[in-house]
């Protein structure tokens, strides 16, 4: 199993760096994320408030890789690690982070949303570099991109970074949703926050593209849904007497029966090959029902005390 984090993680806010209280909130962040195990995080904006030092001197001598393939400093020198390579389940992983991109990087414009000496280069050549080299120097098996940009931005990454398998996005705050395959890559949103933990179950018995387990049986369960309804139509047709009521319904068939019929359409061509890789998102929700370690609570009621605004 491998833990990860798209980036954006540490502070809510740009406006956080002059608050105590968010800093501490920050460092708990790190110092669990590598109690917990987390292999890798990408460098997001809101992860930069308190600057490089602060992330650096937090993670020192850490398991945690704090990544990103395109921020450099004032002389062009990257700051962070682009990639960490891990095994996980026998496979052999590429994992790279990749951070917003300055508007300007030869201006001084980038402290507008990058700390003073920091710079976001291109995004998508760093990230192409590196998966160029993850795959014909390191050989690994499969490629995650932590995208800690724009979602716009990692709509174009999937659709145009070849070699990478799966774009992991934050910056947004755009909660859950469904893996979305976007050209070569599939995007998949991690959830919110801490809210929730999104889980990506993958299969690499076959070869080839990954292919999403449940976009069949969604297919299939709506299917099974028009197919009630159809079978409700066709009972009230058998007692309906009224003829203008008669061919509301019976156009109502027609169409369910053309959405049934383009949803097995859908069934059949989504179903993942025999031979092919699959995934499987889903959410892990951290609500109440969820209990909490109590020595990590105690620590977080260090920092945020209940009743607080911060809890």
């Amino acid at each position: 199993m491998l833990a990860l984090d798209a980036g954006n993680a540490l502070f809510k806010s740009l406006a956080d760096g002059q608050d105590p209280t968010a800093k501490l909130r920050a460092g708990l962040l790190l110092e669990q994320m590598g109690a917990q195990g987390y292999t890798a995080m990408a460098v997001g904006q809101r992860d930069l408030v308190l600057g490089v030092d602060f992330l650096k001197k937090k993670t020192k001598g850490a398991k945690l890789s704090l990544v990103s393939a395109n921020l450099v400093d004032a002389k062009g020198q990257r700051l962070f690690p682009a990639s960490v390579v891990t095994t996980a389940g026998g496979l052999k992983v590429g994992i790279i982070g990749v951070s917003p991109a300055s508007p300007d990087p030869k201006g001084g414009d980038s402290a507008a949303f990058l700390p003073p000496g920091v710079q976001g280069q291109p995004v998508q050549p760093a990230v192409a570099a590196e998966v160029k080299r993850l795959r014909t120097t390191e050989k690994v098996d499969v490629v995650v991109l932590l995208a800690a940009v724009p979602y716009a931005e990692a709509v174009k990454l999937a659709q145009g970074a070849e070699g990478v398998d799966f774009v992991v996005q934050s910056h947004d705050g755009r909660g859950v949703g469904m893996a979305q395959r976007q050209g070569v890559s599939t995007l998949i949103p991690p959830g919110e926050r801490g809210r929730q933990v999104a889980k990506l179950e993958v299969s690499v018995e076959g070869t080839g593209p990954f292919s999403d387990q449940s976009e069949a049986n969604r297919a299939l369960e709506s299917q099974r849904m028009v197919e009630a309804n159809i079978t409700r139509v066709k009972e009230r047709l058998k007692t309906e007497k009224d003829e203008a009521t008669r061919r509301s319904l019976q156009e109502t068939l027609t169409s369910f029966e053309a959405r049934r019929d383009a949803l097995g359409r859908t069934a059949a061509t989504s179903a993942p090959a025999k031979e092919g890789r699959t995934f499987l998102l889903s959410y892990v929700q951290l609500g109440a029902d969820v209990a909490s370690d109590k020595a990590v609570q105690q620590q977080v009621e260090r920092v945020e005390p209940p009743g607080s605004a911060g809890h």
